[in-house]
C-alpha cells in the first residue's frame, strides 16, 4: 500500500473515531449524572479491557517486553488525562472543558518539537491555527479561569504527550497487541481511582448499561485500537489536527438529536475545523518537502 493511500485510510479512520467519541456526550453526561465519574470511567474501561484482551491475546504475546512497557506507560498516561478531565469537567461547562481539552491541537506540535526536535511547516502552524479558532468560536462564550480550567489544560498536555509517543511507538504490527495493553493499564488506572469508597459502583439501570457498553466497546476498545492503528500511519502533529473534529461531531450529534440548535457558531467553528484539516491534509500531497514531520523517531 502507497504512503499517500495507507495516510488517506488512517485519517478517515481517525475521522469515524472522533465521531464516535461526539456521539457520546450526551451519553456520558446522563450517565454521571447517575454513578459517581471515577466509576463510570472504570467499569466503561474495565470491559473495553476485557474485550480487547479476549480478541488479541497473540498481538499482546508478540509485543515483547519493550512493548509491553510501553502499552502500560501509554495507557496510564491516557488514564491520568481521563480522570483530569473528568474532574475538571465538575468545576466547568462541558463547552469550556471541550475547548480546553482541544488545546492538545497546541501542545502536540509544541512537544513534538521540544521532544523530537521535529521541524514543522507553515502550513502545520497555519493549521494548527485555525483548528483553535474554531474550537473557540464552537466553544467559548467567555470563560472564567479557575482550578477546573488548570487540571482540563493538565489533561490536554497528556493527551498531547500521549498522540506525540504514539506516533513514534505505534507500529503497524503491533497496533492491537499495544491498543490492548494501553487499556488494561486504564482500566486499572481507573479501578484504583475508585478504592478509596470500596470499589466501582455498577450502572444503576439498563439504559445506562447500554450506554456504558456502547461507550466501551465503539468508544473504548474500537476507538483505541483505530487511533492506535492510524498513528502508526500518521504523524502525530497531523492526527492532532484530525482528531479536533470531536467537538464538530459532538456539536452534530446534539443538533441532530434536539438537544441545540444550529447557530452561526457551529457552523464557522465546524468549518474552521475543517479548513485546518483539508490544510494538514492537502499540504503534503502538493508538495513532498511539505511533509518533513518523520513517522518515527525513538523515544525512550
Amino acid at each position: 500500500m502507497s504512503s499517500h493511500r495507507a495516510a488517506t485510510l488512517a485519517t478517515a479512520g481517525l475521522l469515524v473515531m472522533t465521531a464516535v467519541w461526539g456521539s457520546t456526550f450526551f451519553m456520558i453526561k446522563d450517565v454521571v449524572a447517575r454513578m459517581p465519574v471515577a466509576d463510570f470511567l472504570a467499569v466503561r474501561f474495565a470491559i473495553a479491557a476485557a474485550a480487547m484482551l479476549m480478541v488479541f491475546p497473540r498481538h499482546v504475546g508478540r509485543l515483547g517486553r519493550r512493548g509491553l512497557v510501553r502499552g502500560l506507560a501509554l495507557g496510564g498516561l491516557y488514564g491520568v488525562a481521563q480522570l483530569l478531565q473528568t474532574w475538571g469537567l465538575t468545576l466547568i461547562a462541558p463547552s469550556v472543558s471541550g475547548f480546553v481539552t482541544g488545546m492538545y491541537v497546541v501542545l502536540t506540535p509544541l512537544l513534538a518539537t521540544v521532544l523530537l526536535r521535529q521541524r514543522l511547516t507553515g502550513a502545520v502552524w497555519l493549521a494548527v491555527a485555525l483548528a483553535t479558532l474554531g474550537l473557540g468560536v464552537i466553544s467559548l462564550n467567555g470563560v472564567t479561569v479557575n482550578a477546573g480550567v488548570w487540571l482540563t489544560l493538565l489533561s490536554a498536555g497528556c493527551y498531547a504527550l500521549h498522540i506525540v509517543l504514539m506516533g513514534q511507538w505505534s507500529r503497524p504490527g503491533e497496533a492491537m497487541g499495544l491498543s490492548a495493553v494501553q487499556m488494561a493499564a486504564i482500566a486499572l488506572l481507573c479501578l484504583m481511582a475508585t478504592w478509596p469508597h470500596g470499589g466501582p459502583m455498577l450502572p444503576p439501570d439498563p439504559a445506562a448499561w447500554l450506554a456504558v457498553l456502547y461507550m466501551a466497546i465503539f468508544a473504548g476498545a474500537g476507538a483505541m485500537a483505530m487511533q492506535t492503528w492510524a498513528q502508526a500511519r500518521l504523524p502525530a502533529t497531523r492526527a492532532a489536527i484530525v482528531m479536533t473534529t470531536e467537538p464538530v461531531f459532538a456539536a452534530a450529534f446534539a443538533v441532530a438529536f434536539g438537544s441545540d440548535v444550529l447557530g452561526w457558531r457551529v457552523v464557522l467553528g465546524g468549518a474552521l475545523v475543517l479548513a485546518a484539516m483539508y490544510v494538514v491534509e492537502l499540504a503534503p500531497r502538493r508538495s513532498p518537502a511539505l511533509a518533513a514531520e518523520p513517522m518515527h523517531h525513538e523515544v525512550g
